[in-house]
């Protein structure tokens, strides 16, 4: 006993701190894990990604009720109306998502990937397939319809890439969108139930078409035109509230 009093009584006073390694967050360790075990993906997500997943659910639910819709009688407007329904739901789960993660400070990139990949879905896609489901389907319309995703895709891919340089305020919140988010599609959306409460569907859409032949078009897919080149435009910065 006195032989360990007088080791320790030895010892120098500038005694080496112990430095703890952070602990690991368990969806990195699980996603970087060779063994990880069964079901490591689901085992994985955090809480706000299980959320994410809801919009996605959304977003394709509302494409299958516009597929229904399609095979259907044209009279029958309830898949039509489930389809547009959905996606304002999923909005509501990509807000929610965020403010969960920020709760529970489990922010990660996985639930990054999935964030952008449910809104493809659910405010690229299903919009596109509603728009067709209301009669916008001559193949100039579907053309447009197409590149309004594809600039959706283009715009989501750029944000996960970019976002870094986005200028933060005090609390580290991005100070604006580069673009128009995804999420405002949903402004054409609100219009396309409008038209769908007056009937205005199939061989009804507003406006009609132009053009013959290949080249014929329904003017209001131009909606969907103008709101692919907001969101790939680098230039246009809209405040994020």
């Amino acid at each position: 006993m006195s032989k360990r009093f007088n080791a320790a009584a030895s010892m120098p006073k500038e005694v080496k701190e112990v430095v703890q390694e952070p602990k690991q967050d368990k969806q990195v360790r699980l996603l970087n894990d060779p063994n990880p075990g069964h079901f490591s993906l689901i085992r994985a997500y955090h809480l706000a990604d299980c959320i994410t997943l809801l919009n996605g659910f959304c977003g394709f639910t509302s494409i299958l009720s516009s597929m229904r819709y399609c095979m259907g009688p044209p009279t029958a407007t309830t898949d039509l109306y489930i389809a547009l329904a959905f996606m304002p739901l999923g909005l509501f789960f990509d807000f929610f998502d965020g403010k969960v993660a920020r709760w529970r400070g489990k922010s990660s990139l996985m639930g990054q990937e999935l964030d952008s990949l449910a809104d493809l879905i659910s405010f690229g896609v299903a919009p596109a397939a509603s728009a067709f489901a209301v009669g916008l389907r001559t193949p100039l319309d579907q053309l447009l319809l197409t590149l309004f995703v594809l600039a959706g895709l283009a715009r989501l891919a750029r944000f996960n890439v970019t976002t870094g340089n986005v200028p933060k305020d005090a609390t580290g919140k991005a100070a604006y969108f580069e673009g128009l988010p995804i999420p405002t599609s949903l402004t054409i959306v609100g219009l396309m139930a409008f038209w769908v409460s007056r009937g205005w569907i199939q061989g009804e859409v507003p406006l009609g078409t132009v053009g013959a032949g290949i080249l014929e078009v329904h003017p209001v897919v131009g909606l969907f035109a103008a709101h692919a080149c907001t969101m790939v435009s680098k230039t246009l910065h809209v405040p994020k509230l």
